[in-house]
């Protein structure tokens, strides 16, 4: 199972909205980013991900799940734009800052360190565990 990140602007898609979608879950679009897209396409169900505030919270606050694999975008008409369909799992027990993840060196090389810009990236296992017991849940 591979692991990801997902970067969302609040006040466009929150994490309140994402849970409201329950297991259904919804569309991760809008997506204009080639190498966001080429992760998307990299996805399996069952792939976890973190669900990141972006702009001024800039903090991981909860666990999503894939739930269907890359399928046109359906706010495109541009047959090159793909996105999945993603599912909250859980809250993590406190809000993990990215300033708090700079602070951790084993963390320096995250691609939300390295690159704070792409939308949707992948995260390494250890990675992953850091930021879980950061957050206050099990990994």
């Amino acid at each position: 199972m591979a692991r990801w990140l997902f970067k969302s602007e609040p006040s466009v898609w929150s994490w309140t909205d994402q849970m409201a979608k329950g297991a259904e879950g919804e569309q991760w679009d809008g997506v204009r980013n080639y190498q966001a897209r080429n992760n998307m396409r990299a996805m399996k169900p069952g792939d976890r991900g973190f669900f990141y505030h972006s702009q001024k919270d800039k903090a991981v606050i909860g666990i999503v799940e894939v739930c269907a694999e890359a399928h046109p975008d359906t706010t495109s008409d541009d047959p090159r734009w793909e996105c999945v369909d993603i599912r909250a799992l859980e809250p993590l027990a406190r809000p993990v800052p990215l300033a708090e993840i700079r602070q951790h060196p084993e963390l320096a090389d995250m691609a939300l360190v390295r690159n704070a810009r792409l939308s949707v990236q992948p995260v390494s296992e250890e990675e992953w565990k850091i930021v879980c017991e950061l957050g206050g849940i099990a990994p």
